[in-house]
């Protein structure tokens, strides 16, 4: 336990923060699998939409510091190249 009280507050945030981020991330892993298992279907409508709800859970994520703004545009990027070809085809 910690003997300063600026301390023990910081401790109180930093794991309130720790659980917030935790969720966001699982929410994050959730949706990429769920944009992954339709682009392996072939579900191009439903990977269309499952991509604009995880494009914008990652950019609010960079937003707030959950994750590197660079690895948001990262994964973004990858999901982009996947879906053009499923879109062309």
């Amino acid at each position: 336990m910690a003997n300063i009280k600026s301390a023990a507050k910081r401790a109180r945030q930093s794991e309130r923060l720790h659980t917030r981020n935790v969720s966001v991330i699982s929410a994050l892993k959730s949706g990429q699998k769920k944009l992954h298992a339709a682009l392996a279907a072939g579900q191009l409508d439903e990977a269309k939409a499952e991509y604009q709800k995880v494009s914008s859970a990652l950019d609010k994520a960079a937003k707030r510091g959950v994750i590197h703004k660079n690895s948001a545009d990262r994964k973004k990027g990858v999901f982009n190249r996947a879906l053009k070809p499923a879109a062309k085809a």
